[in-house]
């Protein structure tokens, strides 16, 4: 395997494990949100299920085993009432905006493309949750300070 090869695969693993834990934090945001926002939190939790059993058979595909979820997540804060499961929502995608942007910089082809897209969904789903933006999403050094 070239050395391009290697930084794709650990790319699309360590989207993988992010996309672990992001299901697992939309279990959390949805037991927690308040029923205006349970179809949003479903919708992010349905998407990113899917991302996570694309980047499987991406995995597979590189002729790796995927990287397994863990049996839990320590989340970043604690997350008692509504307004902290929207702020988790959008830690979960910010940081999924962070972790494509590295796969767009290390794929090439239909896979950059697919990360490209899966960044600006994060970004977008970030943006509902948080009600702002970044000018750089996924690039936690050209976003700014936060508020």
């Amino acid at each position: 395997m070239s050395e391009a090869e290697e930084r794709e695969l650990r790319a699309l693993q360590a989207a993988l494990a992010a996309e672990h834990a992001a299901v697992y934090g939309y279990g959390v945001v949805g037991g927690r949100v308040g029923k205006d926002h349970r179809p949003q939190a479903r919708a992010a939790y349905d998407a990113h299920r899917a991302r996570r059993d694309a980047l499987v058979r991406d995995v597979r595909e590189a002729g790796a085993a995927p990287v397994a979820a863990a049996a839990g997540y320590a989340l970043p804060f604690p997350v008692p009432d509504a307004a902290a499961a929207v702020r988790l929502a959008a830690e979960l995608e910010n940081r999924l905006a962070g972790v494509y942007a590295d796969l767009v910089r290390d794929s090439r082809g239909a896979r950059r493309r697919a990360a490209a897209e899966a960044l600006r969904e994060a970004a977008v789903r970030s943006a509902r949750w948080s009600g702002g933006s970044v000018a750089f999403p996924g690039l936690a050094e050209r976003a700014g300070p936060q508020d």
